[in-house]
């Protein structure tokens, strides 16, 4: 096939759209944007969609019929610099472990089985594992996928859907991103976009054999572009009822009939204790209702006091009985922990935040989290950590309403987001050091005790699901204040990690609270820009726009010079990837002249210098889009200058390689090949792998024989 035909230009522009998470990406990205611009004499707007894809890449494919000049470049950025692509071998084995004492489900199996065996049809294969709480639908999932696993040599791919609430769920974009990199995909090749995750995510299962389980599931809205039509691969969705509008085969599961209810009792305490509470096991098995998790729970009690002992109590559902049951028999301590623990759906729980929420200390916290996870009221995660199934945590904030008083639960709730606040704000501070800073907190606290940045951010991340959270508690309880610092203290994870669509919910409230509380603010720019950074990541272009303007408008509000600078900068950034290079390049212009209005004593100026030098090299990116070779040139000259002089080695070459670029969009090897030589012997020290397999592509347009 033509490698300039327009079926395959278009496949490069969607895999160079797609590329963007990493620097590479972003240089082929702007690449094209300038040859798109040169070939037709305007700027032509980024495309967006298939149909945008398809109009670009023929006038790209129409201007290299014409000039040897266009096909050669276009023939070179196709094959030398798109960044690279990331072969994914891994094989994932995520399943958890089947519960040790399985009893009956022969009618749910045999429909999986028959699900599993369908011949290929072009139809997904797929089952839905729905009943109430407690039936064991999950446990149901494991077991086959335990009993299962031969079919599936490529591995298991599993995730909770469930979050700790509706608002910080898990997305699709954010599942997916976790699959590919469990499937072997680098970090800095997982697609920005939901649609470009989505079309990664199919491809790479097209010839895999392998079970995804999809646990906890809400709509089928949320399991939908997780589903994949590969002939090899079985999906499993758990939820609490049939998924309307999901095409896929229903598995109801039921209660234990009491011959089965009586089998699990027994496997798990024991004949002797079977035949010793007799008695009590009528009572028992009405209360468990053939729920497989309340029996378990109810186990070892069987020997005690009669259930609930007392008068007979009203029917009620068996997760809520076994809760009161358990509740029950705590001590004071662990019931007062299991009741303020439960105020808000925190993803997880350690002993550190619970001994703060309520008011011992970490060591009896521990022991109270391990004694409610043997009861069942809680349920361990595999890390360390703790949660609530949700049945178990209603329960648990009533008792706590009913018990400790609104004043008491509130205190409790905002002792936590404490916590996490000054977790969060010492672990930001140790990642990101070099940043300036606008919360109090940082000054009184000072960073971590990590051992290095990369700790700090891994701290940062294991707790993101409850940051998130914590910043929606303080949104609903009024404190503005610590729901912008809790934001400024997301930076560096949101920079580092770039789970931006799992901040997503946080940074909408930090910018949110700033419009509604405290407009006009340094705090507002800073929250309206975060916003944007994630936004334009995401691909939500509109959006970011719109954020970026607002911080404008507040940085220039509160006189805050440095603060609107790198907010028009930003907009400039974006503006390069729309490959709208005159806007971006006044943008950058814009930025510049507002650093030069920055007096020696005005805070932000010990900055300047390194930020002219940026905005140097920035403007060198939009003149070489607007085809201005020679100002671009003097421009990324300036920049590369002053970081040789400043010993910043990654930034020397990610100008060093603009500088090469640009010569060969000029067809001159000679002056591109010794700047890509430099480029590459300093990122050698610096570990950027995706960057030098990139200037490897550069250098291959330099030898001999090359496009």
């Amino acid at each position: 096939m033509d490698p300039l035909s327009l079926s395959m230009v278009t496949a490069f522009l969607g895999a160079a759209g797609a590329g963007m998470a990493n620097e590479a990406g972003k240089r082929a990205w702007e690449t094209v944007g300038g040859l798109a611009a040169r070939a037709v004499g305007r700027e032509v707007p980024a495309p967006v969609g298939q149909a945008e894809r398809e109009s670009v890449a023929g006038l790209l494919v129409a201007a290299a019929a014409s000039s040897p000049e266009q096909a050669r470049a276009l023939a070179a950025v196709m094959g030398g610099r798109g960044g690279g692509g990331a072969a994914a071998h891994g094989v994932p084995r995520l399943l958890p472990a089947s519960a040790r004492f399985f009893t009956d489900r022969k009618g749910p199996l045999a429909l999986l089985d028959r699900e599993a065996d369908r011949k290929p049809d072009g139809l997904p294969k797929v089952a839905v594992l729905h009943g109430p709480a407690g039936i064991g639908t999950s446990a149901l999932a494991f077991h086959w996928g335990g009993r299962e696993a031969g079919r599936f040599p490529d591995g298991t791919l599993y995730t909770d859907l469930r979050g700790g609430s509706v608002s910080t769920a898990p997305t699709a974009a954010t599942v997916l991103r976790h699959f590919l990199l469990r499937l072997g995909v680098p970090v800095e090749y997982v697609p920005l976009g939901l649609e470009d995750r989505v079309d990664l995510f199919r491809s790479l299962l097209a010839n895999r054999r392998l079970l995804v389980v999809l646990d906890h599931a809400q709509s089928a809205a949320q399991v939908e572009p997780l589903i994949t039509a590969a002939p090899g691969v079985f999906t499993l969705v758990v939820a609490r009822r049939p998924l309307t509008g999901l095409d896929a085969v229903t598995v109801p599961v039921g209660p234990l009939s009491d011959k089965d209810a009586k089998r699990l009792l027994a496997d798990l305490a024991g004949r002797p204790a079977m035949a010793t509470s007799r008695a009590a096991l009528p009572s028992v098995l009405e209360r468990c209702a053939g729920s497989p998790f309340a029996l378990r729970a109810m186990a070892p009690y069987l020997t005690t006091a009669p259930f609930g002992g007392g008068d007979p109590a009203p029917p009620l559902p068996p997760v809520r009985a076994v809760a009161e049951e358990a509740y029950r028999r705590l001590g004071a301590d662990a019931a007062r922990i299991y009741r303020l623990a439960s105020l808000r759906p925190w993803p997880s729980l350690n002993a550190a935040v619970v001994a703060a929420t309520a008011e011992v200390p970490e060591a009896e916290a521990a022991s109270a989290l391990a004694e409610l996870a043997e009861l069942q009221l809680l349920e361990t995660t595999g890390d360390g950590r703790y949660r609530y199934r949700p049945a178990v945590r209603a329960h648990a904030e009533e008792a706590a309403a009913r018990e400790d008083g609104l004043a008491g639960c509130a205190a409790a709730v905002t002792r936590a987001v404490d916590w996490y606040l000054r977790f969060a704000v010492r672990a930001d501070y140790a990642a990101l050091k070099e940043r300036w800073h606008l919360g109090p907190l940082y000054a009184e606290l000072g960073p971590g005790p990590y051992e290095d940045e990369g700790a700090a951010v891994a701290a940062l991340l294991a707790e993101a699901g409850n940051l998130v959270e914590a910043v929606l508690a303080a949104e609903e309880f009024g404190r503005f204040d610590m729901v912008c610092q809790s934001v400024e203290a997301l930076w560096a994870v949101q920079l580092k990690a770039g789970c931006h669509d799992a901040l997503l919910p946080a940074l909408r409230a930090g910018a949110r609270t700033a419009g509604r509380h405290c407009p006009g603010t340094r705090t507002a720019g800073r929250m309206h820009t975060q916003l944007a950074f994630a936004l334009m990541e995401l691909r939500q272009d509109e959006e970011a726009e719109r954020e970026l303007l607002t911080a404008a408008d507040d940085e220039a509000r509160a006189g805050h010079a440095r603060g609107r600078a790198t907010a028009v900068e930003s907009l400039g950034l974006l503006r390069l990837r729309q490959w709208l290079f005159r806007p971006a390049l006044e943008c950058f212009e814009e930025a510049a002249g507002l650093l030069d209005g920055i007096g020696p004593a005005e805070d932000g100026a010990a900055d300047v210098p390194r930020a002219r030098a940026l905005l140097h090299r920035h403007r060198g990116r939009a003149l070489r889009g607007l085809g201005r070779f020679d100002e671009a040139e003097q421009q990324l000259t300036t920049a590369r200058e002053f970081f040789r002089a400043s010993g910043e080695r990654y930034n020397t070459a990610r100008v060093l390689t603009d500088l090469a670029e640009l010569h060969l969009d000029a067809a001159d090897q000679a002056k591109a090949l010794p700047l890509i030589e430099e480029a590459a012997a300093l990122l050698s020290q610096e570990n950027a792998t995706i960057h030098l397999n990139y200037l490897a592509g550069l250098r291959a347009q330099c030898l001999p024989g090359q496009p």
